[in-house]
């Protein structure tokens, strides 16, 4: 084992280096104690990783405040329309009938097609949620289809249309927040049996 070296022979520099490390970790332990004393360092209670998530409306936090640009929205209607289609067993659709008219881009026309799914979707769920209609096409893979017109009259013709066929048919207007104005019908959604979609639709070009 070999013998420690007298303190005469250490260096100076090397006495200082280790006596002013000394002093700083001192000085840092005491701040941290400090510090963790005063919970300064307690981790923010939420989200892990600081993810901004937004606190849904009807949870038991806060609600957030409204933003103050309107959404995009659908037509209103109160179900009475719906029917059952008791005794059709033929596969269920969604056809999304979009205006190519508006010059939207693919990303715009993506997001009013889903919204325009979703419409359909909540108005069965808030107006016939037992509907066979919805269920079978649940159950039967969720198809769907865009097509393409090339004007708002021949949005409003088909959804009249198919209102009075008892399909679900709901139009979704634009916020007008990017590319084209507000108030603008983009997509029309129509939802049931495929022989009767295909009866308001099946003239169309596929998008």
């Amino acid at each position: 084992m070999a013998a420690p070296v007298p303190l005469d022979r250490i260096p100076p520099t090397t006495t200082a280096y280790v006596i002013a490390t000394a002093i700083i970790a001192g000085v840092t332990g005491y701040f941290i104690g400090q510090g963790s004393s005063l919970n300064l360092f307690k981790e923010k209670e939420g989200w892990p990783n600081s993810y901004n998530v937004k606190v849904h409306s009807h949870s038991s936090d806060e609600e957030e405040e409204e933003s103050e640009e309107e959404s995009d929205s659908e037509d209103e209607g109160n179900g009475e329309e719906l029917a059952s289609f008791k005794d059709n067993t033929e596969e269920v659709k969604l056809v999304l009938v979009v205006r190519m008219d508006l010059g939207m881009t693919k990303g715009k026309i993506a997001a009013q097609c889903s919204h325009a799914t979703l419409a359909c979707y909540k108005y069965f769920l808030e107006y016939a949620p037992d509907s066979a209609i919805l269920r079978r096409w649940e159950r039967g893979g969720q198809a769907k289809i865009a097509l393409q017109v090339k004007s708002e009259d021949e949005v409003l013709v088909m959804q009249a249309q198919a209102m009075s066929l008892g399909l679900c048919a709901r139009v979704i207007q634009d916020a007008g927040r990017t590319q084209i104005a507000s108030g603008s019908k983009t997509v029309l959604g129509i939802l049931g049996p495929k022989s009767v979609v295909d009866g308001v639709t099946g003239h169309l070009k596929l998008l």
